[in-house]
């Protein structure tokens, strides 16, 4: 039997390496395509490579082609896939090194071609010092234009967890950063107004300029290189932009193909992760849509974990056994500079748009007994659900210990507790690590006042 591979990052190169863990090389020959140089490489870690955080680039690659290829899977690096005969089983691809084109057969396909980020007309034009940041290529370029050109100004535009993240990099290697959101406050797409609000102060006391209701129009250029970025409110000098206005789903050769695409733009698959009703395809990582649990509605949430839990999923399948994967709630984390930044659920936008009547809460706690030294504020917000009280989403915003509390909301969004159930929760306590009353524990207490007094 016969596997083929569109994508060697995490998706692709999990269910890759379950399928050949289940069958043996003897059962089972795998061939991935990869367009790029690098394989099952940590793309979140990109920023703080940049940012000197991490300090080799091999660091954030988990596993080699070296070592996939001794593990019995065939990698080829710098081959893009350009097409897919499902009739014949086949698909077709470009060696971009030697040239030439390639074809394999396949019994099995799983099509892990990963998310393509938004990038406007403005933008697409022959300049250099214009980065995405989507791939460990792109990062290596980066990274590179950074030690060899020494620019003093960078302009990131756009405002989510890329734009932050890269906004920190910058900051941090000594650039002047100003960064441009569009919306009225950052973190637009993940957190509500009033928690974009503390991000946006929080960020700007690092040292960047954030720009809000900032939209761009163009960037002028200078002998071959970026000089600047124009908006309505003026130009700002730029000797490197970072461009993070969003991804979204790689899915033009599936829909070439016939591989059923959702409303998300995302392949849509079932629960085993198998494309919709063709046998032998399947999908994973930022290129699929999947199912929100507390809405029902397809969602195109492209992170590491998910990619990362389809791939093992589809992998498994393929080897013959049984898995799936349920869907998911939003929960995601990021850091800029000292500020952390979760969330979990929904917010009130997407609460409201899926008909939820909710309420919500929102206070201050320490992260830490108040007198035990190093104590820092953080904000939590929860919204719930007015007539049960079930918990439906919360944000965290803190300076240090504040973030992965998240996780424990994220399991009472999942296991649909009402905020009031929360409120007895058996969490832990010492002086270092929380004050008696957890955050949490203070967030769903006042959430439970705020539905009995909605009644």
């Amino acid at each position: 039997m016969k596997l083929v591979v569109i994508g060697g990052d995490a998706a692709g190169m999990s269910a890759a390496s379950q399928a050949r863990k289940r069958l043996g090389a003897d059962r089972l020959e795998i061939v991935a395509f990869e367009r790029g140089h690098f394989t099952s490489y940590s793309a979140c870690g990109i920023p703080y490579w940049i940012g000197g955080f991490v300090k080799e680039r091999e660091a954030l690659v988990a596993r080699t082609p070296e070592q996939h290829r001794r593990a019995g899977i065939d990698v080829r690096l710098r081959h893009e896939v350009v097409g897919i005969d499902l009739d014949r089983r086949e698909v077709v691809a470009h060696d971009l090194t030697g040239g030439g084109e390639v074809r394999e057969s396949f019994d099995h396909l799983v099509y892990a071609t990963g998310a393509s980020p938004v990038t406007p007309e403005w933008a697409r034009i022959p300049a250099a010092g214009i980065f995405g940041v989507q791939t460990l290529d792109d990062g290596a370029a980066i990274h590179d234009w950074l030690a060899r050109e020494q620019p003093k100004k960078a302009v990131v535009i756009g405002g989510g967890y890329i734009g932050v993240e890269m906004a920190e990099a910058m900051v941090k290697r000594g650039l002047d950063v100003t960064l441009l959101e569009k919306s009225p406050e950052p973190m637009a797409k993940t957190v509500d107004p009033d928690v974009g609000a503390l991000v946006r102060k929080a960020i700007g006391e690092e040292g960047i300029e954030v720009v809000t209701n900032a939209h761009v129009s163009g960037i002028e250029t200078s002998g071959g290189k970026v000089r600047e970025v124009v908006t309505p409110g003026g130009a700002l000098a730029a000797d490197i932009v970072v461009m993070g206005l969003g991804v979204r789903p790689n899915s033009a050769l599936a829909a070439e193909a016939g591989i059923p695409v959702g409303v998300t733009g995302g392949v849509r698959t079932d629960r085993r992760m198998r494309a919709e009703g063709i046998e032998g395809v399947w999908a994973a990582g930022d290129c699929v849509e999947t199912r929100h649990l507390l809405t029902g509605d397809p969602v195109h949430i492209p992170l590491g974990t998910h990619a990362n839990k389809q791939g093992r999923v589809a992998g498994i399948n393929i080897g013959g056994g049984y898995a799936t994967f349920p869907g998911v709630i939003g929960t995601a984390v990021t850091k800029v500079c000292n500020l952390e930044v979760a969330r979990t659920g929904l917010t009130e936008k997407e609460a409201r748009r899926a008909g939820f009547a909710f309420v919500t809460a929102t206070v201050e706690s320490t992260s830490r007994a108040g007198y035990y030294p190093g104590a820092e504020l953080m904000t939590i917000k929860l919204i719930a659900e007015k007539r049960t009280g079930t918990l439906l989403g919360a944000q965290i915003v803190g300076r240090t210990e504040a973030a992965k509390r998240i996780d424990a909301l994220a399991v009472a969004v999942w296991n649909r507790m009402t905020v009031e159930e929360m409120t007895a929760l058996d969490l832990s306590y010492a002086p270092p690590f929380a004050p008696v009353w957890d955050p949490v524990l203070i967030a769903s207490r006042k959430a439970t006042d705020a539905v009995h007094n909605a009644m």
